[in-house]
Parts: C-alpha cells; sequence; structure tokens
C-alpha cells in the first residue's frame, strides 16, 4: 500500500501535459500480455510503435519497467508498483468517456467463459446460473474445470477466461481479486454413527478419514495435520478421492470421517445418509475468490456478470 502510495505521488508531480495518455495504455497492455508484440496487437499497434512507446515509457519512469524473460517480457519492481495506480486511472477515465451504451442483460447475447473449482461448481454456479436465467436469458455460461491453478490463471491473462472462481488461488499482479466470502470446516460421518455425541478430539484422530485431493495425492501434510501434530496426535488417511462429490458416499454406511467445506457438505445431507459434525480442532476458515483482469472495465457485460456473481455470492454469506 505504502509503496502504491510513492508511485501515485510520483505520478502526481509529473508534468501531466507531458504525458502522452496511449503511453499509459500501451503500459497497461504491456503489463497484462508480458509481449510487446502481442500487446501490440492488444490496442492496435505495429510492433515498431509498441517499441517505441516503451522506449518513451522507460524515459517517463526512469526505469526499464519491462525485462526480457524468455519469450516474453517480466515486469520490474517499478512496473508492479505502478500497475495498480495505471490501471485504476485508466479505469475512470473509460468509464467517464465510455459509459456502459445502455447495456440491458435482459436482452444481451453473450457468452461468458470462467474456470471454476469443485466448490465454486457445486456453490456459487448454481446460484449464479439460476440469476442468469432470470435476469439475462441471453447469456450463456461455460464453465471450464479449475484443477491447476497456474495454468488457469495463464489463460486468464491471455483472455481465453473471463474469470475465476475457487478457493486458494494464486496471486498475478495483472489479475483483480475479489472476496466472495469465507468457507469454513466441518466434518462429516455416517448418520447413524453416535448420533448424540459430540465429536471428541481423541475419536476424530482415532477414525479412519476420507480426503478429497483434488491433485490426485494422499493431501499430506495438511493444514489439518499440522493442528493434530500439536496435541500429539496423527489421523490415517484410508481413502484419497480425486472428486470432492464423492467424500459424502463414501462416508455414508461406514465408519468413515471426512473434514470438509462446510456449503459443500450440507448440500449432500438429503443425497447421502451422513451427519454434518463440528470439528473437534479450530481450522481456520479459508476464503472463496473471483479474480478477473482489467478488460472487465472496457466489458459491459462481464462487468454486469462480475456485479450478478457478488450478488450471488451477498446470498452465500453467512
Amino acid at each position: 500500500m505504502l509503496k502504491s502510495i510513492i508511485v501515485i505521488c510520483t505520478i502526481a508531480t509529473m508534468n501531466l501535459a507531458a504525458i502522452d495518455l496511449n503511453l499509459l495504455v500501451a503500459f497497461e497492455a504491456l503489463m497484462e500480455e508480458r509481449h510487446v508484440t502481442r500487446a501490440a496487437e492488444r490496442i492496435g499497434l505495429a510492433q515498431p510503435s509498441m517499441s517505441s512507446a516503451l522506449r518513451r515509457l522507460r524515459a517517463l519512469f526512469a526505469d526499464e519497467l519491462f525485462l526480457r524473460a524468455g519469450a516474453g517480457m517480466q515486469p520490474t519492481e517499478k512496473a508492479l508498483a505502478l500497475a495498480g495506480p495505471i490501471g485504476e486511472a485508466l479505469r475512470q477515465i473509460r468509464s467517464a468517456l465510455v459509459p456502459d451504451q445502455g447495456f440491458d442483460p435482459a436482452i444481451a447475447r453473450r457468452r461468458i467463459t470462467i474456470a471454476a473449482t469443485d466448490y465454486g461448481d457445486l456453490v456459487v454456479v448454481p446460484e449464479l446460473t439460476r440469476l442468469l436465467r432470470i435476469e439475462a436469458p441471453g447469456i450463456d455460461l461455460a464453465v471450464r474445470p479449475l484443477t491447476d491453478a497456474t495454468v488457469a490463471l495463464a489463460k486468464l491473462e491471455r483472455g481465453e477466461l473471463d474469470a475465476l472462481i475457487g478457493g486458494h488461488l494464486p496471486e498475478s499482479p495483472r489479475c483483480v481479486r475479489h472476496r466472495l466470502f469465507e468457507e469454513r470446516f466441518v466434518c462429516v460421518r455416517d448418520a447413524r454413527a453416535n448420533r448424540s455425541e459430540r465429536l471428541s478430539l481423541k475419536d476424530y484422530a482415532t477414525l479412519p478419514h476420507a480426503l478429497f485431493s483434488a491433485a490426485g495425492g494422499d493431501g499430506l501434510p495438511s493444514v489439518i495435520d499440522a493442528l493434530l501434530a500439536r496435541h500429539g496426535l496423527k489421523r490415517r488417511v484410508a481413502v484419497t478421492l480425486a472428486h470432492v462429490v464423492a467424500v459424502p458416499f463414501a462416508v455414508a454406511d461406514t465408519d468413515l470421517i471426512a473434514t470438509m467445506a462446510e456449503r459443500v457438505a450440507r448440500r449432500f445431507t438429503h443425497l447421502a445418509d451422513i451427519a454434518v459434525v463440528a470439528p473437534p480442532i479450530d481450522i481456520p476458515a479459508f476464503a472463496i475468490d473471483l479474480i478477473h483482469t482489467s478488460r472487465a472495465a472496457r466489458d459491459p457485460a462481464l462487468r454486469w456478470f462480475l456485479d450478478a456473481a457478488d450478488r450471488c455470492a451477498g446470498r452465500l454469506r453467512y
């Protein structure tokens, strides 16, 4: 935050009359594409013109800004600090000069492509789908699996995806992260197993566990195992599953126990014979985020969609 404030103050002291706003547009394109040719194509410039713009940007800010790295360009520390203030300034200018032009979701025709984790598929996407069918029936939604967050983030940055929805998503200086809500953990077990008794820490460690692991591994070590280790305890993972929807059905009619996101677990209480119980240890909650790029500032339909996702999240917050 302090670094951004310093950058803003630096820009404010410059002679604004001497700054070509097209240079800031070029900077934004370079920051998002990390490639001179692709950045030039993005804003309709020839490659030599983009190279010239980069030279002028370097002179303006007295910094290299972008350094060659493999087949692309890597932003310097100063470029990363400039990205937020410049992006926000351009968003405000575009908003003032190019309003939504009467965008009407009720009659709009558009395809939105997102990637979502299993959690997003089960919890957020159904709410979003219902809202779209009511308010924007002409907007089609394509949901891709978000199994490799790094790959999905790269696709988002290249414009192959419009947004990502899920938890534990990586950071990117080229993307905007919006917190939808927080999720907490619960335990699920067979509905007939000690229904009236509170789950003890000893039982939790002793019972065999079912574990969801999208990566295909056994998921260890994890936060839960670290918490148990503080008490001198260790759990046994008896079953590892690749899909979270399989967890409640694996637990039902067995002695297994599983720890999973509460909103997911409660969706299965009427489908699988399971009970939801509080964990005996304090497991930190995790954030469910919506990630997009600054393209949304130039796209009324996408801006509307992102707002719709936030409204859906509002219904899901505790």
